[in-house]
This record gives structure tokens, sequence and C-alpha cells, in this order.
């Protein structure tokens, strides 16, 4: 169905494809994984035609239809389904001609072509495409110009669905799917009869669709048979490969220069000499692997709070007093939280989210919240509140006014943003490097609490994967909301449902909840909960390494916040007394009151110096413990 071969693609310059070669059998499910920025895009394009390679060849098999759906919104007035229906050509075209009014017999073979394709059940299956997609009864009618850039974006996927094109090239198409339209999606691609390529971050949807993995690194591109976690082993398998044989080649250079170093200058064995001299110069190995540099994420540790920190009771919030979006709201949120907010798009995740934030005041009930409670809330349009003319640290400087340039340098690089990306205007920053920016400027005040709504939109595998790392050792609570079924897996501990104006929380595990969904979009039938979990081995295990080691350190970290209690205690005490005694007043009093003052002066200066070398210990034994 599809070939590539030795195709070069440059922009101003840069080569972005670099003799990429693969192929892909009709009927084949072929997912394209790779760096953010590394082409996957560019080929897709290329692929569809619209734009052209500086060499090499794209070769479709001949009369192939095709259909490209990309990170570009349709838009106009008609609704949603029209839209739809619309991307069958040949229907629109056979429809037409009947309502143009041709004779008696060619009128009977339009109609028996409809009738072979099918037209007649077509508004029923666009229908259905668009349920699965999210879209109820009246959305389907809407205008495209009326809805959101996203649910636009649902809408071309369904086009691009309900088209059955002989090869679908899709890029990121979960991106702006909510996880419940993700779930059906996977579904609904496991089951494509037809040629597919498929670009995307998320792995459970890759392993659940791909029949095969074209890896694009450095402008090279590889297939491997099966799903993702089959193209990790069978790399690894590679990388050991290519290592022996270069261990053995390496040993084979050693050998000849050996010789020639022997005999070069030994009249009879010259000839040999010069022999291996040449054959050590043709000898070689395989290529040493181009490493990408590591994505990095590093949270910072929030200074603890008593519990809860967080505890809503019988809260209600919307953006209309007289119709509330959520209702009855009995939460806690305590440090430790692990939380995944699960329940279709509308039904009030992100208002939560806000509501948790302290950016939307309940319209009734009781929101408690501790003390000196930092929230960091990252929102699904967070990049784009960013300063195009302004560099990373510029924005990190702002919000961290006291710091130093080194301070401010060091903050961006925790997030993966150093040396030059640290000062590029944010405008020239790329699609993760944003969302790593924003994650950046949201952890400032080192919150006790992440608020993630969608934040690993935009991020390649590698990112996620640090970004996992990273949450999993954060010592704060975690609220997420993500499409990325994998991501939920690794972090979550917990489930809470936001549906019907209330969030629960969903005993069952995300298995349960994805057959729910499927069943709920195929027949309407409602979410059924049950009291058991059984969670994914390996997600557990995940979970459970990283909850290991936040307690394996848990009473350093008790003991080196017991300490600064201690301190700012004694330092409170030592700051008062100095005031006493240099009160002039106290001079012209009681004599014994001088000596009380000056020994417990004395006494409070001592349990200072005790708190303070205790504090040291604690926080040495805590970074060796961390290391």
């Amino acid at each position: 169905m599809l070939r590539l071969t030795d195709v070069q693609y440059s922009i101003d310059g840069r080569l972005i494809l670099d003799r990429a070669s693969f192929a892909i059998a009709e009927g084949h499910r072929a997912a394209l994984v790779g760096r953010n920025g590394g082409g996957k895009s560019t080929l897709l394009r290329l692929v569809a035609g619209e734009i052209e390679s500086d060499s090499g060849t794209v070769a479709v098999r001949r009369g192939a239809r095709m259909a490209l759906v990309a990170q570009a919104a349709p838009s106009g007035s008609r609704s949603a389904r029209e839209t739809v229906l619309a991307a069958d050509r040949e229907r629109s075209r056979l429809l037409a001609a009947a309502n143009d009014g041709p004779d008696g017999a060619d009128l009977a073979r339009i109609h028996i072509r409809l009738d072979e394709i099918g037209a007649h059940a077509a508004p029923a299956r666009a229908a259905t495409i668009l349920h699965g997609l999210g879209f109820d009864a009246g959305m389907q009618e809407a205008a495209l110009d009326s809805l959101s850039g996203g649910w636009r974006m649902r809408v071309g996927l369904a086009a691009a669905l309900f088209a059955e094109p002989d090869l679908l090239l899709l890029d990121e198409p979960t991106n702006h799917l909510d996880l419940e339209a993700s779930l059906w999606l996977a579904a609904f691609l496991a089951r494509w009869p037809r040629t597919l390529l498929i670009c995307s971050h998320d792995r459970r949807l890759i392993d659940r669709v791909a029949t095969e993995t074209v890896h694009l690194a450095h402008g090279r591109t590889r297939l491997y048979r099966g799903g993702f976690d089959a193209f990790l082993r069978a790399r690894g398998e590679q990388a050991q490969r290519d290592a022996a044989v270069a261990k053995r080649m390496e040993a084979a250079r050693r050998h000849m220069q050996a010789y020639v170093d022997r005999f070069r200058y030994k009249a009879s064995k010259a000839r040999q000499a010069q022999s291996r001299l040449k054959a050590l110069a043709k000898l070689s190995g395989p290529p040493p692997p181009l490493a990408d540099a590591p994505v990095r994420f590093h949270f910072p540790e929030p200074q603890p709070l008593a519990p809860p920190l967080l505890h809503l009771d019988g809260a209600t919030a919307g953006y209309d007093p007289a119709r509330p979006v959520l209702r009855d709201l009995d939460l806690r949120i305590d440090m430790d939280d692990r939380i995944a907010l699960l329940g279709a798009n509308g039904n009030g995740k992100t208002t939560l989210l806000r509501l948790l934030a302290g950016r939307l005041a309940a319209s009734a009930g009781v929101v408690r919240r501790v003390p000196r409670l930092a929230t960091g809330y990252y929102a699904q349009d967070q990049t784009e509140t960013l300063d195009p003319a302004q560099s990373a640290a510029a924005h990190v400087a702002a919000l961290m006014p006291d710091a130093g340039e080194t301070a401010v340098r060091a903050w961006c690089g925790r997030f993966g943003l150093e040396g030059t990306r640290a000062e590029q205007p944010a405008a020239t920053l790329s699609g993760g490097e944003k969302v790593r920016l924003a994650l950046a400027l949201i952890c400032c005040a080192r919150p006790q609490i992440l608020l993630l709504d969608e934040p690993t939109n935009h991020l390649d595998m590698d990112a996620r994967e640090a970004f996992v790392a990273a949450v999993n050792d954060y010592a704060g609570a975690v609220i997420l909301v993500t499409h990325d079924r994998g991501v939920i897996e690794r972090i979550a501990d917990r489930l809470w449902l936001v549906a019907d104006g209330r969030c629960r929380q969903f005993d069952g595990d995300l298995d349960e909840y994805a057959r729910g969904t499927l069943r709920r979009r195929a027949g309407g039938e409602r979410v059924r909960r049950s009291g058991t979990a059984r969670r994914s081995g390996g997600a557990a295990a995940t979970r459970r390494a990283a909850a290991d080691r936040r307690a394996a350190v848990a009473h350093l970290r008790r003991a080196v916040r017991a300490a600064e209690a201690r301190m700012e205690a004694s330092s409170a005490d030592v700051t008062a007394l100095d005031a006493e005694i240099a009160d002039p007043a106290l001079y012209g009093g009681d004599p014994a009151r001088i000596v009380t003052l000056n020994r417990r002066r004395a006494a409070a200066a001592r349990a200072l110096a005790a708190a303070e070398a205790a504090w040291l210990a604690a926080a040495e034994a805590l970074a060796a413990a961390e290391a």
C-alpha cells in the first residue's frame, strides 16, 4: 500500500528526513513514533502529497483513496453531522445526481449504486461515529462555527473515519479527546480493516491498534513488528546485538593493529602487513547510536501542612447560580493523594479543578483550605497564556523576583529548559518545551497540590516517561485529568468519577471503566461500579515503587520539618527576648529581671543552635537518601 525509498527532506537547510525508507502492506496498521520535532508530521504530509521530498520516492498504491487528519480544525456553517456525511464524496455526488431529475434508467443505476455503498445507512453510521467521539444529538446538529476548536477537531476525525479511505493518516488524534473518546477510538481503530499510519505518543493506543511500529529518529526510519512494547523490546535487543558486534570488531581491529605494528618494517612480512593495513582501514562496525538528550522534570519539595489540605463539605460550583455544574461535593485531599478524574468532557472535571485551585468560588457549601496552602494549577490552555516575546528565564524571574540569575536558570533546568533554551522567546519553543515552561511557572510557589488538566498534550513519549517519574517522586498531592490511560495507570491510586453533576469515588479499575464506557458509547448503558479493583500489575508496581520511595524518606522529611519548627520557635524566642533586653525601661526596674531575661536568652540561643545542628544533619541525611 505504501512505500518510502531513500526520502530526504530539508527545511531551511536543516535535514528533517535522511534517506527514510519503509513499507506498509495493505491492511496493516502502523504507528509512527519518535521525539517531538523529529519530522513525524512532515512525513505524514509527504505521504499525503501536501509537500514534495527533495529526493527519494513516496509510492502509494495506484487508485488508493487517502485521508490525512492533521492538527487543524475544520470550520463552516454546516452541522457536524452534515460535515461527516459530506466526507463520502461518492454518496454526495450520487445524491446530487438523483436530485437533478435523471431519466428512469439513470435514476435506477444511481439507486443501485447508492444501495451498494450503503448510502441509506450512512446517517446512522455517521451518528454512531460522532456519538463515539462524545457528540450528543444536539451537538451533532450544531454548526461547526459554534463549536470550540477541540470539538471541531473531533468532527474532522469523524469525517475521516466515516469516509473509510484505503490509507488513513492520523496525526496525534487523541490530543483533543477526553479519556472516554480515546478509549472508543482505540477500540474502533483496532477493528480498522484498511491501512492505517498513525502518529501518536499514547503507548496504550499504539499497543491496542498497531501491527507494526515505525521509529523515526535523527531523520532515519526503522520498522519493527508489533506495538510499542514490542518495539521497545526489539530496539533493546538490537542495541545489545550492535554492542556485541562492536566489541568483536574492536577485538579484530586490535589484533590487526598488533600484527601491523610488529611486521610492517620486516621485509618478509611487509606485503602481508600492508594488506592488513588496508583491511584495517575498511574494518567498521555498526555506527554508534545517536543518543537523544534526556528530558528532565523535577517538581520542587513542598512545605508539608497538616491534613486535610482541602475539604469540601456539601459544596456547589458553577458559572450560573441557577444552573450549577457540580453539587453536593463531599471530598477530602491529603498530601499523599494521587487522584485521576474520570468523566466525559462537559461533565465538570475542569470546573472541579478550578474550584480546588481557588479560581472559582463555591456558590453553596463549605470549602476549607489549610492555612498557607499553595496550589499549582495547569489548565488546558496554560501554554497560550505565555508571553511569546519573553524568554523562559524572564517568565520565571517575574514569579521569583528575589531569586538571582543562577537560581532562575537552575529552576528552568529542573524542567529541561537549560542553556540557550532558557533565553529563547516563548514563541520559538516547541509545544513540549512550552508545556515544561508552564509547569515550571506553576511550581514557583512550591505547591502542596498539583492540579493538572491534560498536562501531557504535546509531550512525546520520552517526556511523558520523565513526567510520570517526576510526579511519582513528588511529595505533594496530585489531581490529574488526562486522556492517556497509561499515564493514569502509572500515577493514580484513586479514581474519582465526575458525572451527573457530582463527583464520587470510582471503586473499580480502569479496565472496568473502559468496558463500561464502551458499553455506554455502543448502547447507551450507564457506567456500572464494582467493589473489586483489579489493577494492572506493571502500573501498580510503578505506583508502589514510587510510594515506597516516598515512605523510605518520610521519617527523614519529618525530622527536617521538626527541626525547622524548632528553629523557627527558638529564633522567635531569641528575637522576643532581644527586644525585651533592649528596652531602656528594663534597666530602671528590678535587677533580678535583667538576670532572668539574660539566662532565658542564653537558653534560647542554645536551643536555636541545637535545632540548627539537628536540621543540618537531617537535611544531609535526606539528601543522601534521595540521591
